[in-house]
């Protein structure tokens, strides 16, 4: 009974099998594939910021090491209040202290996230000027100094959390 019911549906399979001779394309090469490969052009060489961007870039690093090291000075107080508290309860007087020396820590590091957002700020400032063709050149510059920044501001904030981490949570 089951063998009559897929006979026919096997039958229509093999007559689409029968049909007459399929022709593939070929496998050769086309003459497209052949053609030669035109080389890129190496690209052009960096352009050196101006005078008023160096000077601008110049001012925000500072800026972010004047942040770094008010960080890493108010860092071993934050770090000694962290310690003290851990393992303290929420609220507890320790505690208490290790936030406010945190939160102490966080103002400090101000600058260097503020110095980074300027070099944001001043890059995509300057990546618009060249498209529009008003200015050229000094992004390297730019993109050294933002990823200094960065580094920075990164590593700040791995350093509060490390801290943070210390410290029971509300």
């Amino acid at each position: 009974m089951m063998t009559r019911r897929l006979l026919p549906y096997l039958a229509l399979l093999l007559s689409g099998c029968t049909g007459g001779q399929l022709t593939y394309p070929s496998l050769a090469k086309r003459p497209i594939e052949s053609a030669p490969v035109a080389q890129a052009a190496p690209p052009p060489a960096p352009v050196a910021a101006d005078a008023q961007l160096t000077e601008q870039i110049a001012r925000f690093t500072a800026q972010a090491e004047t942040g770094r090291t008010g960080f890493d000075a108010a860092y071993a107080k934050a770090e000694k209040a962290a310690r003290a508290a851990s393992g303290s309860s929420v609220s507890s007087d320790a505690w208490v202290a290790a936030q406010v020396a945190i939160s102490a820590l966080e103002t400090a590091r101000n600058d260097s996230v503020s110095a980074l957002a300027s070099l944001d700020t001043l890059y995509v400032n300057r990546t618009s000027a060249i498209a529009d063709g008003k200015e050229s050149g000094g992004l390297d510059a730019l993109d050294t100094a933002r990823t200094t920044a960065l580094a920075i501001v990164d590593s700040q904030n791995d350093r509060i959390d490390a801290l943070k981490g210390q410290l029971a949570q509300p």
